[in-house]
């Protein structure tokens, strides 16, 4: 019986069958990368950016380093999901009502995820604040944005919020950091009854002893899909291999009413760098999930990703693909 996403239809989303004889359960875009490094005139490179549907097409916020590699993230919009127009000039935000000034202070910004709930779009993404932390923010209609307090004391990267309250609170993953390039990583949840204050932070799982691909760090990727089983999270997970560091992505299955209760969890990662834009660049060896347009009429999951960190791919999956698949090959779930 197919397992069904919760949540809305969106038929005109982009998408591709899988190909046939292809035996793996993601498989990509035939046209990617489907954002160059050099879509606007200043950046050097645009990767681990964050889609949503809006207004019967799609908007997002991009990663876009500069020649001078400095990190920001821009808007952009789009009529398919596919073909993108993305601002020249990086988001400016305003601070939210009741926030003090000094909120909007940076260092840099990368690696956002974007979430609709109730009545807005929340961003969120790695903010320089006296090193990383976790910037929040908020817009209506992907021009005037507002920015609310960091979510946490640094460090931190990659806050992921729920689509949803869990109970009464705002939810998110997040992974913990350190000054550096963080040669660790486990994936957390936090709550909030305000989008300001973050607490009753509950460990989700770690990094696995006996599976490489995710032996270094793991950390949440997509907004988390909600399903008749779960929320089907879509994580990323780091190999320290004698070359450097790889990314790959694989599935886990966390409690719809607690989130940090891991009920499976995949032993095999789903996907992971293959074609020559994930294998070479920037940072050769990454493809890094930021974001996921769902159908729920037929449970098909479009993945946007980052390739080494230097274009930006899609690729497709199902709920029913990935599931199967995390079940195939499981992984212990303490």
């Amino acid at each position: 019986m197919m397992a069904k996403i919760i949540g809305k239809a969106l038929p005109n989303m982009p998408w591709q069958d899988k190909p046939q004889g292809y035996d793996k359960p993601v498989w990509r875009y035939d046209h990617n990368p489907i954002i160059p490094r050099d879509l606007i005139p200043t950046s050097n490179s645009i990767f681990n950016s964050a889609v949503v549907p809006f207004e019967g097409k799609y908007a997002g916020v991009f990663r876009c380093d500069n020649r001078g590699l400095m990190m920001d993230i821009f808007a952009g919009f789009s009529e398919d999901g596919v073909n993108w127009n993305i601002n020249h000039d990086p988001i400016v935000f305003e601070p939210a009502p009741g926030c003090d000034p000094c909120v909007t202070r940076k260092e840099y910004r990368y690696d956002p995820r974007v979430c609709f709930i109730e009545d807005r779009y929340y961003i969120t993404w790695c903010n320089g604040f006296h090193g990383p932390t976790i910037g929040v923010g908020y817009t209506y209609d992907f021009k005037t944005f507002y920015q609310l307090e960091n979510a946490y004391l640094p460090y931190n990267r990659n806050g992921v919020l729920f689509p949803r309250k869990i109970g009464e609170n705002y939810a998110m993953l997040s992974r913990p950091s350190d000054t550096g390039h963080t040669p660790f990583g486990d994936i957390f949840y936090s709550e909030s009854p305000d989008m300001t204050f973050w607490g009753k932070h509950r460990y989700v799982f770690g990094t696995s002893k006996i599976a490489g691909w995710q032996a270094k760090k793991v950390g949440p990727g997509p907004t988390p899909i909600e399903t008749d089983e779960g929320w089907l999270m879509i994580y990323h997970g780091v190999l320290n291999s004698c070359n450097g560091f790889v990314y790959r992505f694989g599935v886990a299955l966390l409690d719809i009413d607690k989130p940090w209760i891991v009920k499976e969890r995949g032993l095999f990662y789903v996907f992971g760098p293959e074609e020559d834009y994930e294998l070479t660049g920037d940072v050769p060896n990454v493809t890094f999930p930021c974001a996921t347009l769902t159908d729920a009429d037929t449970g098909r999951i479009t993945i946007y990703y980052g390739a080494a960190d230097t274009v930006t791919g899609m690729a497709f999956t199902t709920v029913d693909e990935l599931l199967s698949y995390m079940r195939k090959y499981p992984h212990p779930v303490d």
